[in-house]
């Protein structure tokens, strides 16, 4: 397991045009474990999340992302694919739908590297965005 520095940059916009970002810079831990690796790091009140550990696996032709703690949560990500979970809000549990429009990453042998997901979000067809996240390795 080795220490790393994440820096995590999310934009959503919303259909009529509203962009509201976010960037957070946080230690993580990354690994691997069989075909797959992972990266791991605590949230902060920044995100709004304070209180979770989010592990976000990247495997082949997959990405997954868990939250554990106060909010439990899970995405995957495979790209041209429609996934649906339940996600946690202040306002209860809602059907949460993401399509996968593109999706990758790259990490070298010093532990540096990049993942890229682009995707749609629909909770329960009232709240749809489009999304960007990239999580620098650094």
């Amino acid at each position: 397991m080795k220490h790393v520095m994440l820096k995590i940059e999310g934009l959503q916009t919303s259909l009529d045009g509203e962009e509201n970002s976010i960037e957070l810079v946080t230690e993580g831990k990354l690994y691997e474990k069989g075909n797959s690796i992972y990266l791991v790091y605590e949230e902060t009140e920044i995100s709004g999340m304070e209180g979770c550990t989010t592990t976000v696996k990247l495997s082949e032709d997959k990405i997954s992302m868990k939250r554990f703690g106060v909010l439990k949560s899970e995405i995957v990500f495979e790209k041209g694919k429609r996934t649906v979970t339940n996600y946690p809000t202040p306002y209860g549990v809602m059907d949460m739908e993401v399509l996968t429009k593109d999706m990758g990453y790259t990490i070298t042998d010093a532990n540096k590297g990049n993942v890229s997901i682009e995707y749609f979000v629909s909770l329960q067809g009232m709240a749809e965005s489009t999304n960007k996240l990239n999580i620098m390795i650094m």
